[in-house]
């Protein structure tokens, strides 16, 4: 009995480590347009690719970075254009900013679910 408890206590102990581990981007977020984007990791960055909506199961990004800040590309799924990117976390928001020849810039905040 006692080696079932200490091994059920260790069990959850590595599961909630690995939580408090996970870097704030990754997860479901509800985009601008109300869609549903996961956010993964993928060989050493996180891909984003959307869940639901016309263009579901599509990949829209590619961050790098750590914390709250996170730099890579990002395509709009209705034109497939890709632009340089950066997101930033505060809280539950993601704010995403996509760029043309660093100029011609558009912004748009997603929210966690």
């Amino acid at each position: 009995m006692i080696r079932k408890m200490t091994f059920a206590v260790a069990m959850m102990l590595a599961t909630a480590s690995g939580a408090l581990g996970a870097e704030p981007i990754v997860g479901n977020w509800k985009t601008a347009s109300g869609e549903t984007a996961a956010i993964s990791p993928c060989g050493g960055s996180y891909c984003i690719t959307l869940k639901t909506g016309k263009h579901a199961g599509k990949k829209i990004g590619n961050m790098a970075g750590a914390g709250d800040s996170y730099s890579g590309e990002i395509t709009d799924p209705a034109n497939d254009k890709t632009y340089s990117g950066s997101a930033a976390i505060s809280g539950a928001s993601l704010k995403l900013q996509g760029c043309v020849l660093k100029v011609l810039c558009k912004s748009q905040t997603w929210t966690k679910m």
